[in-house]
This record gives structure tokens, sequence and C-alpha cells, in this order.
């Protein structure tokens, strides 16, 4: 069975705050969060997560990765994310899932999107099941666990699952399809002559369950250079996030050895041309991209 690679449709928008019917203190944060009150809302986390509240943990993770009451700081959003993670936390382990795919580490990412998605997320479940199918991070391809996963994403209501699926209908039989929503889902990968010569495509155009802060995307970008180093990066990232990257997410693409540095999202190229404009005005290169 010839098959193609399928888009990686990533939920990098910000997750809702995470909250339990228990911890009034991870409420009470919520709320200041809502109210822009960011400082307070970390006041009521920080103790909490020291005590071991993996919900005060992920929230922690989203203030860093996101820039509240506090400099964008990617690497501690994702330490923050990985301690809750370890706690079973499935909102962290999606989200630290798909920090890691996204910035070129696909087994790491895989092993926490497995786990989240056997909980039933439904992010996880689509990220998963289209590696499954293109054999990105994983031991071997499964084309009906694939199926089987992407089925379940869709079940729930998630858009690009249900696109995704609505893919994998024209290149899987149905002898196939149903063999995999019976729950017989394990089938040898395909030879490797019949794997198109494609490269891997990320798209990341898809925002789940995002805050108010961030923008509509509308598939674009700007994009402020290369790096050989992460840390360098990020630190451009931060120095333009309180002005004109303001609200915006940083997106770091791997390409061989340097990393690119992209922002956004927008929700048009002129949108994103009038920042970059901004960006040159304070001596910074730039030039608008389209995400898809």
């Amino acid at each position: 069975m010839a098959t193609r690679r399928f888009l990686y449709a990533i939920a990098i928008g910000a997750s809702l705050l995470a909250s339990t019917a228990s911890a009034q203190s991870v409420r009470s944060g919520i709320e200041a969060w809502g109210r822009g009150d960011y400082s307070a809302a970390l006041g009521q986390w920080r103790p909490l997560a020291a005590r071991g509240n993996a919900d005060a943990m992920f929230n922690i993770g989203q203030a860093y990765r996101l820039g509240r009451g506090m400099p964008i700081d990617l690497g501690q959003a994702e330490d923050w994310y990985t301690r809750a993670a370890r706690l079973g936390h499935v909102d962290a382990q999606t989200q630290l899932g798909m920090m890691l795919f996204q910035n070129g580490y696909p087994r790491a990412a895989m092993s926490w999107l497995k786990r989240a998605a056997d909980k039933g997320d439904a992010r996880a479940q689509l990220l998963y099941g289209t590696a499954l199918y293109n054999g990105d991070g994983v031991a071997n391809r499964d084309v009906l666990l694939a199926y089987s996963y992407v089925a379940k994403a869709a079940a729930q209501g998630l858009g690009p699952a249900r696109s995704t699926m609505a893919d994998m209908d024209r290149e899987i039989p149905e002898h196939l399809r149903k063999l995999a929503l019976s729950g017989a889902t394990s089938q040898p990968a395909p030879a490797a002559a019949t794997r198109p010569a494609l490269p891997p495509v990320i798209r990341t155009a898809t925002v789940i369950a995002h805050t108010p802060a961030l923008p509509r995307d509308g598939g674009w970008r700007v994009q402020l250079g290369a790096f050989s180093q992460r840390g360098a990066a990020e630190a451009l990232f931060r120095k333009f996030a309180p002005g004109p990257l303001a609200g915006r997410q940083p997106f770091l693409i791997p390409i061989g050895a340097v990393i690119r540095l992209q922002a956004g999202p927008f929700g048009s190229r002129e949108e994103a041309a009038r920042t970059c404009a901004a960006l040159a005005a304070r001596g910074q290169a730039c030039f608008a991209i389209a995400a898809r």
C-alpha cells in the first residue's frame, strides 16, 4: 500500500489553565490570571508547586511560555511542564510533547504524547497518530494504529483530526480502516521502497483552546533570523517580546545545524509586515512568512 506523509496540525496555542475542584488556591490564581494580575497568580501557584501540585506546576510553565508575569523563558517552561508531566498531568504531557516535537526532538516528544493520548487527550491522539503514520519519532510505522488514534481524536470533535482522518480515508483501503477501528491495530511498516521521497512537513497553524491574549492565526509569521544556539534565538525573542512582538508566540524551527526564529501568529500578511516594519525601526531584520 503506497502511503503519503500527513501534515501535523500542532496545537501550539495556550491551553486553558489547569484547575481542580480541591485546589482553591489554584483556582484563585486562575482568577487573578483572568484579571491580568499575573504576579498574584504566580504568588498563588509557586507555594503549591513547591508542595508537588501538578496543576500549579503546569500553570507556571504556561506563564513562562507566554511571558506573563516574567520574561518569556522557554527553557523554564519546558522544565515546569516536565515536572508536572512526570506527576501524570495530561495537559503538561501534551504541551511538553508538542514543545519537544516543534524543537526537533521527535522521540522524546512521542514518549510524552503517547502517555497523554492513552489518557484520552485529543490533541495528543492526533499528533501521535500522525507520527505513527509517518514514522516520526517512533520505532516502527503502524498505519492501522495511527488510524485508530486519529479516529479517537476525531470522535472527540477535534477539527484537525477530522481533516486528517478524511485524508487517511483516501489513502487507506476500507477493509484496513475497519480492521483498525475493530482494535486489530498492528501492521508491519511498508517496505522502504513504497514510501514517498517527501520531506516531513510540520504545520503549526492550528490553535486549540487558546486564551484571548493570543491573536487569531491567519497563517502568517515573521522570521527574525537563524542561530547556531537555541539560547541566542530565545534571547532575541525576549528582547522584542515587550514591544513589537507583544502577545506573540516564538517558534524555534530546526533546519540542519541552525535554528530559525519565527514569531506569530498573525491574522494576515499585512499585519505581519507592519510588525516587521516596527522591528526594522529598532534595527532588527525581519520578513513576513507564510506558516502553512
